[in-house]
């Protein structure tokens, strides 16, 4: 595939964003985004985004329970993507990565760099999406 992969670590509070080189080979952080609490708003934000990095396709991680079943967490997420397509051209691709314990990785990569608490808020869900972009640009 020839063409920027973005991936959302979608949260309650934030959305860790990472985007991946044009050949889909490797995958970079892009921001943590804080939710406003209105949904137009923060679909804008990120429909301007996905723009801006020129993406061809959105890779969505999805928190299945560990019996790899979809609870309540993964629903909402849905959801909100659902709401999300009508801001983004009729054609884009999304897909959707299993993202269980990619937070936990991501909060022992920064432990392990000595971040501080306070910093590893701002920057754990960025990772994250790192991870599951990383993941599924190796299974593909």
């Amino acid at each position: 595939m020839i063409g920027r992969l973005i991936c959302f670590d979608v949260g309650e509070r934030r959305i860790g964003i990472a985007v991946s080189d044009p050949l889909g080979i490797t995958a970079q952080p892009v921001e943590t985004y804080t939710r406003t609490g209105k949904l137009e708003e923060d679909y804008k934000y990120l429909a301007g985004v996905v723009r801006a990095q020129e993406a061809v396709k959105l890779v969505v991680g999805l928190p299945k329970n560990m019996n790899n079943t979809i609870g309540f967490k993964a629903e909402e997420i849905q959801a909100f993507i659902e709401g999300f397509r009508d801001y983004l051209p009729p054609s884009f691709k999304i897909d959707w990565i299993d993202e269980r314990l990619t937070t936990v990785q991501a909060e022992n990569v920064l432990l392990e760099a000595n971040v501080s608490r306070k910093k590893r808020k701002k920057f754990v869900d960025k990772i994250a999406a790192v991870f599951m972009l990383q993941t599924y640009m190796d299974m593909h």
